[in-house]
């Protein structure tokens, strides 16, 4: 029951993966936690793709029996497609790692994220949805918690010794900061739409998530979901989306399809669903991860691109790690920047990690065949950064030999706090 409380152990804005299981899990261990939301669940979201590896995160939710009884179409692998139609040897999960979480899922986002907030409410958190917090309120250039405007209490002004901004592209707290960079070279756009009985690959590929090549290194991602739908998008540089005299979503779309053999085959007889839509330029990181009273989790830290559905893993992960750590800050009563340094290595890490495989992806002069053919290993390797396994592993190796391949982005130092400086 939501009562209008003022002061809560933490505040969590944001009810998508990162900020629910940052609740959940907090909940669980017995904190005071109130998730404050703008929308009522369950609501769209796109990014329906799940890595191998947010398997751990789900586990620790107890929510992978949910999952395995689900209509959701499992997952074994990824697969690349040539423009003339030509597919490459999958990258099987199982055959890499050996673990259930070599199975995983494409899901309907609207449902998973709902999974995830109400096992937050089953754990004892509080839920505010139709609310949508505007400001971060201060005391001695600290963050003590956040105003907010809601359809049901009209405007709010709650406290916490930590809020986890976990907002998604809002990054509600990271434009208040003015801590928002984009990505210099990753300007690129998605449209995307859905279609009702396209064609499914036999065997364990029929729900393989499938990237398949445009001119340009633009791409279709092809996504097979439960109720006969698919997913389909591209995501390309504007100037190649929009290089003509129309603007219309459809028709350019349309063209498209006809730019991929396997696209084009697979999509004979489906029936288009729903609206187009479209974001763009949409990569970029924030300089921090946390400020004094404050704290950053999910796409409201930074999002890279969709190639490789890092975005909901990154989500998952951050959500668990700041439960830990948050939990450790209540206890210590030190909820400083520097409390999170380690997370936010832990996180820029990752998503280092990840953006050096997305720069050689969009590299005119890179292919995964070619790098397949300088060792077993490295497949092993990049196997590993696409099912999630980035923590514990050396990468030197594999970014060595992409390097003579691609154009590799230097590390930045984005994503520490700002006890850093």
């Amino acid at each position: 029951m939501i009562t209008q409380k003022t002061k809560y152990d933490a505040i969590v804005v944001g009810a998508g993966p990162a900020g629910s299981t940052t609740a959940a899990l907090l909940a669980e261990k017995g904190r005071d936690v109130l998730v404050v939301e703008k929308e009522k669940f369950p609501r769209y979201h796109v990014g329906e793709s799940l890595m191998p590896f947010c398997y751990f995160p789900l586990q620790r939710l107890g929510l992978v029996d949910t999952l395995m009884e689900s209509a959701n179409p499992r997952k074994y692998c990824v697969q690349f497609v040539r423009e003339d139609g030509f597919l490459s040897q999958p990258f099987y999960f199982f055959q890499h790692f050996d673990h259930p979480s070599s199975t995983t899922w494409q899901v309907w986002r609207s449902e998973f994220d709902k999974m995830i907030l109400d096992k937050a409410r089953e754990n004892g958190a509080s839920v505010m949805e139709r609310t949508k917090a505007n400001k971060l309120l201060k005391s001695n250039n600290r963050v003590v918690g956040i105003r907010a405007e809601s359809d049901d209490f009209g405007q709010l002004e709650i406290n916490a010794p930590i809020v986890v901004d976990a907002s998604g592209r809002d990054c509600f707290a990271a434009r208040k900061e003015n801590w928002m960079v984009r990505d210099p070279e990753l300007k690129k756009v998605a449209l995307w739409t859905y279609f009702k009985g396209a064609q499914r690959d036999p065997g364990l590929d029929e729900g393989a998530t499938t990237v398949a090549y445009l001119p340009n290194k633009g791409w279709f991602w092809y996504i097979p979901l439960s109720d006969g739908m698919v997913s389909v998008g591209i995501v390309a540089e504007r100037d190649y989306l929009f290089n003509g005299t129309t603007k219309d979503h459809a028709t350019i779309f349309n063209r498209e399809i006809h730019n991929n053999e396997w696209i084009k085959d697979h999509l004979v007889g489906a029936k288009q669903t729903g609206e187009y839509r479209i974001t763009g330029e949409y990569s970029y990181r924030n300089r921090y991860c946390a400020s004094d009273g404050l704290v950053l989790a999910g796409d409201a830290l930074g999002f890279l691109d969709p190639v490789f559905s890092s975005g909901v893993f990154l989500a998952l992960k951050s959500g668990v790690m700041l439960a830990d750590e948050i939990d450790h800050a209540l206890k210590a009563k030190d909820f400083s920047a520097k409390s999170f340094h380690e997370y936010g290595k832990m996180m820029q890490s990752s998503i280092e990690t990840m953006r050096k495989i997305v720069y050689a992806f969009y590299d005119e002069n890179f292919s995964f065949g070619d790098l397949a053919k300088r060792g077993e290993h490295l497949r092993a390797a990049l196997t590993d950064c696409l099912i999630g396994n980035v923590d514990d592993n050396e990468f030197r190796e594999l970014f060595d030999a992409m390097s003579d391949l691609a154009d590799l982005p230097e590390e930045i130092k984005h994503g520490l706090t700002t006890a850093s400086l």
